[in-house]
């Protein structure tokens, strides 16, 4: 029974670390997908909330785009996601630290790897609206992330 309050709360820790990544790599997504690399649409909420101004962009021009975007959102997002789970989730220890951020990285770029692919795809394909796209990086991540993340790179 103990245990398995330990790792409820560790879920929790989990759950709310990840949150904080995830809202880092949505600001910083959509900041890109602004300014750098135009990806939005006068529909995405991020739109139609802060009254952006924003240049056409074919689908395939958007696709492209919201692709680098979400890669340039992943590096810095990932980088609060290690930090927050050495500091507050799991435990360091099971392997060397630079061996360690590779995993970490290496698991998360898989997990960001195929939910870009798919955003891409929903977009080109469908002409899906580039916020209900990118809402696919988010749930692959999760579904990924939290077991090797326990089981594989960190000692628990």
């Amino acid at each position: 029974m103990l245990l398995e309050n330990e790792n409820l709360i560790q879920f929790i820790k989990y759950s709310l670390a990840g949150g904080l990544a995830t809202v880092t790599h949505i600001i910083i997504f959509h900041l890109v997908a602004w300014k750098l690399f135009p990806a939005l649409q006068k529909n995405d909420q991020a739109v139609r909330l802060l009254n952006l101004s924003l240049p056409p962009v074919t689908d395939t021009r958007r696709a492209r785009n919201s692709m680098i975007s979400n890669a340039i959102a992943f590096l810095i997002s990932n980088l609060v996601a290690y930090i927050s789970n050495i500091l507050w989730v799991f435990e360091r220890g099971r392997h060397p630290l630079v061996l360690e951020i590779v995993y970490f990285y290496a698991v998360s770029g898989i997990s960001v790897v195929i939910g870009t692919v798919l955003m891409g795809v929903l977009i080109r394909r469908f002409g899906m609206l580039t916020t209900y796209a990118f809402a696919s990086n988010i749930v692959t991540a999760v579904m990924i992330n939290y077991a090797v993340r326990k089981f594989f790179i960190f000692s628990g």
